[in-house]
């Protein structure tokens, strides 16, 4: 039999696809979330796959941990050109949570994973109180620079 470890390490990496499973456990964990998808969902290569489920995890870390178990939006828009993924929640959050700067927050992880792939971050808090992550991934020629970097 396997260690606990071992099926993590031989876990098959998640994706997009599983988002709605990702939802699920947040659900269960106390958060209530509402996913809201548009456009046409695309196949991605691993890496950019993982990137952006890895973002959308991250965000709902956050929310558990600084919403006060606050409604949660996760909004996911394919388009021809880009992913964008937009979590936003309406807790109060920690008054350390403008922007990077209070540690480990996973924002600074978040904000690397995107720029590797040519994608840009924005997290703050949003006026009507709560919090907002927004992400962008390009989606063009990212099999190109998948090649180039390997």
């Amino acid at each position: 039999h396997h260690d606990d470890a071992e099926d993590a390490v031989l876990a098959p990496q998640p994706t997009m696809r599983e988002i709605a499973a990702l939802l699920e456990r947040a659900r269960d964990a106390g958060l209530p979330v509402e996913l809201h998808q548009t456009g046409e969902p695309r196949p991605l290569s691993a890496g950019l796959d993982l990137a952006a489920f890895r973002v959308v995890q991250e965000a709902l870390t956050n929310a558990l941990k600084y919403s006060g178990h606050a409604p949660t939006e996760v909004h996911v828009r394919w388009s021809a050109r880009t992913l964008e993924l937009e979590i936003c929640d309406r807790g109060p959050g920690p008054r350390d949570r403008i922007g990077d700067e209070g540690g480990g927050h996973g924002l600074v992880g978040m904000r690397e994973r995107v720029r590797i792939y040519g994608g840009e971050l924005e997290t703050g808090r949003r006026r009507g109180g709560g919090f907002r992550i927004r992400a962008k991934l390009p989606l063009v020629g990212e099999h190109a620079r998948v090649e180039a970097a390997a």
